[in-house]
């Protein structure tokens, strides 16, 4: 396994797990954590000749939280769907996951092997970056997360991932990201006919043993990895 840490839009964490990479998987974190988060998972993901990249988040000052700066991908003023959502700081984010993106290709890494992941308010900012992408990605990991700007999704949304699949799953126990606010984002890819495989765990707002061999059986479904 090579790791190393690279400069482009993002500060990352960069895993490889093995020669040569044929897949890479962008992967957001949540709110306050940093890109270290979810690297020590890679080893039980089992997926070979994979670059996992893991961004960190600019520190941004959080109205939420009093303004208290910490890891963003954009400001949040609360954790209902009826709050403010900060279009302008989520269309700006999207600019750098698309330069991500755009880094992966020049490696030689085509767009129909990227995956785009993220936790959280990072699942929110990769299910609003890869359903907009203009040109067909592998696949989305969105867990505990939702839905952001959910009422533009329709006009947005681009054909060339329509068929785009998508993972979802959520915490029945979650106290900070709600159930039925997955939920009603779940809702509302189906209505769009969206490809959503939907998997929800007796857990709070974290992930468990069973999701991530979810996440493996995902990433070597939509990879076609052996």
């Amino acid at each position: 396994m090579f790791m190393s840490a690279s400069k482009s839009c993002l500060e990352t964490i960069i895993i490889e797990t093995s020669q040569p990479v044929k897949y890479s998987v962008i992967w957001l974190h949540g709110l306050g954590a940093d890109g270290h988060d979810f690297a020590p998972i890679v080893p039980e993901l089992h997926m070979p000749n994979t670059r996992f990249i893991f961004p960190h988040a600019p520190h941004k000052p959080i109205t939420m939280n009093n303004g208290y700066q910490m890891r963003a991908w954009y400001d949040l003023f609360g954790l209902s769907m009826q709050h403010q959502q900060d279009e302008t700081g989520i269309r700006e984010m999207q600019k750098s996951i698309n330069t991500l993106i755009a880094n992966e290709v020049a490696k030689g890494i085509s767009e129909t092997n990227i995956l785009l992941a993220g936790f959280s308010q990072g699942g929110a900012m990769a299910l609003f970056s890869a359903l907009r992408y203009p040109k067909r990605l592998a696949g989305v990991l969105a867990l505990s997360t939702y839905v952001c700007l959910k009422e533009k999704l329709e006009s947005e949304a681009n054909t060339a991932n329509k068929d785009l699949p998508i993972l979802m799953a959520h915490g029945s126990f979650d106290n900070v990201i709600m159930l039925d606010t997955c939920l009603h984002s779940r809702k509302l890819l189906e209505n769009l006919n969206y490809k959503l495989e939907w998997h929800e765990y007796p857990i709070a707002h974290s992930v468990c043993a069973e999701e991530i061999d979810d996440i493996s059986c995902f990433l070597h479904k939509v990879f076609k990895a052996e």
